[in-house]
């Protein structure tokens, strides 16, 4: 979200682009793969999927591969190799980066060939591995969108896609245009659906609520893990329909998602926020449940 400065303590062992598994081989940098007649380019049939690597652990990898996959399906694709064959794949990237590396894990399938529909047969499969220091948990800001989430009759809602991202950097241009980091987008329905790239979570009377599930955003894997671990330790979490009106007047405010993991959210609209005890309850947790997860 807000903060993400990537110039500093970046690891140099590969340089800032990292490294690529590209036709069964890991290569330096940022190969060139496409052309201007592959499918991908040209009708934007690419999905991926992100995993975090640090001080030699890497949660939820497994989830994350396999998510990848189960992409690629809803978007026609043929993949040719599993969730755990992509994992296996990921720690021998990962371990080619000093142990107290941060690390972006990016499996990637796209197809080469078809028109309007992808060759199944052309699907290839990419995946990047590289240095991306988690941002610190500054706060950032968020202003409604006044862009929504497509319903799932009307996108590949289910799919980390490529060709969602546009919404989404629409949403983003549209809140820094007058002054925030992100913003707060809606679903079709005119109920909250999530930050324009974050899962969202709100706390009133020190109860979680968090939008439900609908078709119209991912169910993101951190997410899914912070509900776990906040239920786990007592706290009650909903899931269910909510409004922008309640987020407004929410005691707190934090957000989940691959990139920075769990972040408060310090300022809505022109109110401001401080980092509440359930939202530290939550980072808390989480890094406490990937410090444990090693491999």
């Amino acid at each position: 979200m807000a903060k993400m400065h990537f110039g500093k303590g970046m690891d140099q062992a590969h340089g800032a682009s990292g490294i690529a598994y590209v036709d069964e081989q890991w290569v330096e940098g940022n190969p060139q793969i496409l052309g201007p007649k592959s499918h991908a380019v040209w009708l934007s049939s690419v999905v991926f999927d992100g995993a975090r690597a640090f001080r030699g652990v890497a949660p939820d990898l497994d989830l994350h591969c396999a998510r990848a996959v189960r992409s690629a399906e809803v978007l026609g694709l043929a993949p040719d190799i599993s969730g755990p064959e992509i994992e296996k794949l990921a720690w021998e990237g990962i371990q080619k980066f000093p142990d107290d590396s941060e690390l972006y894990v990016c499996p990637m399938f796209y197809a080469e060939e078809g028109f309007i529909v992808p060759t199944p047969e052309s699907t290839r499969f990419v995946m990047t591995v590289s240095p991306a220091p988690i941002p610190a948990p500054d706060g950032f800001s968020a202003c409604l969108s006044s862009f929504r989430r497509p319903a799932a009759d009307m996108a590949p809602t289910q799919a980390k896609a490529s060709c969602l991202y546009p919404n989404v950097a629409r949403c983003v241009a549209e809140a820094t245009s007058k002054g925030y980091d992100t913003g707060i987008v809606l679903d079709p329905d005119g109920n909250v659906a999530e930050f324009a790239y974050a899962n969202l979570f709100m706390v009133k009377d020190g109860e979680v609520h968090t939008p439900a599930t609908n078709g119209t955003f991912l169910n993101g894997i951190t997410r899914q893990r912070v509900i776990q671990l906040l239920e786990d330790a007592g706290v009650i979490v909903h899931e269910r329909a909510i409004t922008f009106a309640e987020v407004e007047n929410a005691d707190e405010l934090f957000g989940s998602g691959n990139y920075y993991k769990v972040a408060p959210c310090t300022r809505i609209g022109e109110r401001n926020l401080q980092p509440g005890p359930v939202y530290t309850k939550a980072r808390e947790l989480y890094f406490a449940f990937a410090e444990g997860s090693a491999r």
